[in-house]
């Protein structure tokens, strides 16, 4: 199958599940088309049983899709990118140490306690699940995925504090847990990481793509500065966004945190000295427009993905109990944050349920579950990862502006004041 003949099937399965999802399921656009997109895999799965050359069919066209490197070294560099550039600069730098903690400390203490309970739960259901294998899955689940909390916080208004700290987290996170994968995969293989190991590639791998970030917006702001064609200024945001990424992977530095430290320093550096009004308007739509675009297809590839995952009874087994452990892992690793927060910090405002709720993993995960190496606990580790991003986005992210007007209706008694302090 060639790159043309994919694509269309990945843009055509797009168009026509966002629009049964907004004309039927009145389902948010992405949710809608990736829960079409599950049930058509199932539904070709049966088919095939009357209709062998379907699965053929599909055969081929997973096979053509390598999901591990069409996400972290394609479609992430300009997801990331687009999602930093069009935050709110002002509210993301005033809540810039919860969102340092909850990336750092957050995903480092949710990937241990969710390895640390699976490793004691999973033996309980007739499942082997050595250490190594637990920390490696609590290390790619732990981190939120940036694109599909960007996705659900444009769609539900929450206030703009909730909006940084979520979308902040969840931008910055993916770099910390990638590092602590790295340093697992390399255990996986015989080598024993310490936490100077861990210290040294967080340093320069992470610090590197920040530094790497920031000095090429800087370049990029520059240039734009000095013409006055709109159409070279979105192909000097689109270089910076794609180049910009490659080159710190070539480097093997965390692209990643260089998307989103390019995007930031850039609308950054744009604020300090504006471009004209039209030209940062059209700069804006475009990146939006791409933005939207590329998650419709991103979510029918997640979706899609289900063809590719060995579901059986224990595998299962361990996925439901899995959507349940990072779950409640991740409301007491943020209830124990903010609580310090408020704590320390006189007036901060914040919510530990909708930060929790909030907590969306999405194709990240799925990526890094899917570069797991064919190791005993690969398949539930695949399996795990899959349900608890199938239930995150479904479940959490088609009920989290439900969740979001419920509190901010609620009359806020002396019991519950700190819980959504500064949401009503």
């Amino acid at each position: 199958m060639s790159i043309l003949e994919l694509l269309s099937v990945m843009v055509t399965m797009a168009a026509l599940f966002g629009w049964l999802s907004r004309r039927w399921l009145r389902l948010p656009l992405t949710i809608g088309i990736m829960l079409l997109t599950v049930i058509g895999s199932l539904g070709l799965v049966s088919a095939s049983n009357f209709f062998p050359g379907l699965r053929m069919w599909a055969g081929m066209l997973l096979g053509a899709i390598n999901f591990e490197n069409l996400i972290l070294h394609g479609l992430l560099s300009v997801l990331l990118f687009a999602g930093a550039f069009l935050l709110d600069i002002e509210a993301l730098f005033a809540e810039n140490l919860a969102i340092a903690l909850l990336s750092v400390v957050g995903t480092v203490a949710s990937t241990l306690i969710t390895a640390g309970v699976l490793y004691l739960v999973l033996p309980l259901i007739g499942v082997d699940g050595p250490m190594i294998d637990c920390l490696l899955f609590g290390a790619l689940i732990s981190p939120t995925d940036p694109i599909a909390v960007l996705e659900m916080l444009k769609r539900v208004g929450a206030p703009k504090f909730i909006q940084a700290q979520l979308a902040g987290e969840s931008l910055f996170n993916d770099g910390v847990g990638a590092v602590i994968f790295l340093a697992l995969l390399e255990a996986s293989r015989g080598a024993t990481p310490t936490p100077a190991h861990f210290l040294s590639i967080l340093t320069i791998e992470a610090g590197g793509g920040l530094a790497l970030g920031v000095a090429l917006a800087w370049l990029a702001s520059q240039l734009m500065r000095r013409t006055d064609a709109f159409q070279v200024e979105l192909l000097l945001t689109l270089a910076l966004a794609t180049g910009g990424y490659a080159l710190a992977d070539h480097w093997h530095l965390s692209a990643p945190l260089a998307a989103v430290a390019a995007g930031i320093a850039l609308r950054r550096f744009e604020h300090k000295h504006p471009i004209t009004m039209i030209t940062s308007e059209r700069i804006d739509v475009f990146w939006e427009v791409i933005d939207e675009v590329l998650n419709a297809v991103l979510f029918v590839l997640v979706g899609f993905e289900v063809l590719a995952i060995p579901f059986s009874r224990l595998p299962l087994e361990v996925g439901a109990l899995s959507v349940v452990i990072v779950t409640v892992a991740r409301f007491g690793v943020i209830a124990a944050i903010i609580s310090l927060l408020r704590w320390t910090k006189k007036g901060f405002r914040s919510s530990i349920r909708i930060l929790s709720w909030g907590g969306l993993r999405g194709g990240l995960s799925l990526a890094l579950a899917l570069s797991v190496p064919h190791i005993p606990g690969r398949t539930w580790i695949l399996v795990a990862t899959y349900s608890v991003v199938l239930v995150s986005i479904v479940v959490q992210g088609s009920s989290m502006e439900w969740v979001l007007k419920r509190l901010l209706a609620e009359e806020t008694p002396p019991a519950v004041e700190d819980e959504i302090q500064g949401i009503s």
